[in-house]
């Protein structure tokens, strides 16, 4: 007799899952499960534990909250200060308008070294005239504004825009006569293409917003139109082939103009609420010279400071020159490094503001190395010119010279050695930081009380000594 085959139902899916879940819920349940193992705390360095993402949202709650608190205790204590009317007052104070005559002025300085450069290149006078004619040119460029100004006092502000104008001038004209004389005395003349400042593209145009100009070489780089684009570009090193964007990015060029005056507005409506109360409620302390309220001045002034430096860094290297490269199709957009993560002062410096380092470097810091200077006194003559026309924009519009910021950036020949010899890291950075924070208060600080005591306290003691005045 033949047996029937039993058949059997599979066990279901949701039975095997349930099964599953239940062994799993039993050796969470089991006390027989190990519950250490070799491992370091988090916050050690060991652990490699890198994700702080929460303490730094907390950082920065604390940071925004703290500077709150402290704009509004300014507000409630002297009010509403902001007076974004300046344009007005330009106008019509007619002490500013020398330092428009200036600005406007400076044009004619480019004009005597391109007239130079190109009696030059035809050979009718030698390199010694030449360098002479150079020299004048540029000492009365850096003399005769600052002697105008000086004698005629205009607003410090302005007086400080036009002086950096003037320096610009300065520097861009001893690198277009540097690399022309190169172009002269030591390469071959046919290795020397120069892009037509006028832009003449091709019909191509590549995928990383470059373009191909037609080329033109020495001398015929000795033009109007090649010195005027030159004067106008974000750079100090002048170069017989800029990169060249091939279109102007309109979207990006609103951006960037929408972001520069919205913080040129911020930076004066901070400095008018938070920095001139401050430095107004040192004065006793400064005359009187009583260390721990100068300290508490200090410490009070250093966050607006460092707020509105930082401020003037985005809206100068990022705003601002972008601006200017992307009109003037201009192709390098390198104006600033990761300067914020510097582990020297050294590195800050080259890393912070990369115009004036690639000048330093191609026409202060190898020449001197060419002529068997060493390393640490090419750098030593760097810090000697920065320090140089940090003074000359400061204490001419100022009327005094005190030497504070020349002074402040030699110190940072000495400061950069012994971050670099035996303070980097995290130790560096933390360095760095402290001397941005601290540092520009005490020049401010200082400043403030040598003028206090040289332009304010004779008028106080005038108006004493003599009734009705």
């Amino acid at each position: 007799m033949a047996t029937k085959t039993r058949l059997r139902r599979s066990q279901s899916t949701n039975k095997v899952e349930d099964s599953q879940q239940t062994e799993r819920k039993e050796r969470f349940l089991s006390d027989c499960k190990p519950v250490h193992s070799h491992a370091d705390s988090l916050f050690s360095t060991s652990s490699g534990f890198t994700n702080y993402y929460g303490v730094l949202n907390l950082c920065l709650i604390l940071l925004v909250l703290g500077n709150a608190r402290l704009f509004l205790e300014n507000i409630i204590k002297y009010g509403i200060l902001i007076n974004l009317s300046f344009t007005d007052w330009f106008l019509s104070e007619p002490y500013n308008w020398p330092n428009l005559a200036l600005t406007l002025s400076i044009t004619i300085f480019p004009a005597i070294a391109l007239y130079t450069e190109k009696l030059l290149s035809l050979g009718k006078i030698s390199n010694r005239t030449g360098t002479i004619i150079y020299v004048i040119n540029l000492s009365v460029l850096l003399l005769f504004p600052a002697a105008i100004i000086y004698y005629l006092h205009p607003v410090i502000a302005f007086s400080i825009f036009t002086l950096g104008n003037v320096t610009i001038c300065f520097l861009k004209l001893i690198s277009y006569g540097h690399v022309n004389f190169w172009c002269r005395e030591y390469l071959n003349v046919n290795k020397f293409k120069r892009r037509s400042s006028s832009g003449n593209l091709d019909v191509s145009q590549k995928s990383n917003n470059t373009a191909t100009e037609v080329t033109q070489s020495y001398p015929g780089n000795l033009n109007v139109k090649d010195l005027a684009y030159f004067m106008f570009a974000p750079t100090l090193c002048y170069e017989l082939n800029f990169p060249r964007s091939a279109r102007i990015r309109k979207r990006f060029l609103a951006k960037r103009i929408i972001e520069m005056v919205f913080l040129c507005w911020l930076m004066v409506a901070l400095m008018q609420q938070w920095i001139v109360p401050a430095v107004n409620n040192a004065r006793q302390p400064l005359a009187e010279m009583e260390a721990f309220k100068m300290l508490e001045r200090l410490l009070k002034l250093s966050i607006p400071n460092h707020l509105i430096w930082l401020v003037f860094f985005y809206w100068f290297f990022h705003s601002t020159l972008n601006v200017v490269a992307e009109l003037l199709r201009f192709g390098d957009r390198v104006f600033y490094k990761d300067w914020w993560n510097a582990e020297t002062v050294s590195e800050f410096w080259q890393h912070w503001n990369i115009p004036v380092h690639r000048f330093a470097t191609r026409h202060v810091y190898k020449p001197l190395l060419s002529t068997g200077c060493s390393r640490f006194t090419a750098s030593c003559f760097v810090f000697l010119l920065s320090a140089f026309f940090h003074e000359y924009l400061i204490s001419v519009p100022l009327r005094m010279f005190k030497t504070w910021a020349f002074m402040g950036m030699l110190m940072q020949v000495p400061t950069a050695y012994l971050t670099s010899k035996f303070v980097r890291g995290k130790w560096g950075n933390i360095t760095m930081w402290l001397s941005l924070i601290l540092g520009q208060p005490v020049a401010i600080l200082a400043y403030f009380h040598d003028y206090y005591i040289v332009h304010s306290l004779p008028l106080l003691n005038n108006s004493t000594a003599t009734p009705g005045l």
